[in-house]
């Protein structure tokens, strides 16, 4: 599903315009970025949780000229499952 046909259904289920839920659906996902950002964890109870963690510092090997590369530790977002969409997709 992409985010205009991801838009039309939540306008479609909510009685919003596909201008208003745009908006709606814009304003969420700057929400969660931003609390990313700041390294605090999104719940939604059901649906899933967000938080990051951190990847370590590593070295890796380029597959075409195996040479040796230093990976930087880094910031990366990780997103578990919740119990009642586990349960709805299986």
């Amino acid at each position: 599903m992409k985010k205009a046909e991801f838009i039309e259904a939540v306008a479609n289920k909510s009685g919003l315009s596909k201008k208003d839920a745009n908006e709606a659906l814009s304003a969420i996902l700057e929400t969660i970025t931003e609390a990313l950002k700041n390294e605090q964890t999104v719940n939604f109870i059901g649906f899933g949780s967000f938080s990051t963690v951190k990847r370590s510092a590593r070295e890796a090997r380029v597959p075409l000229t195996g040479k040796k590369v230093q990976i930087p530790e880094r910031n990366a977002v990780k997103f578990k499952v919740g119990k009642s969409l586990k349960d709805s997709v299986a």
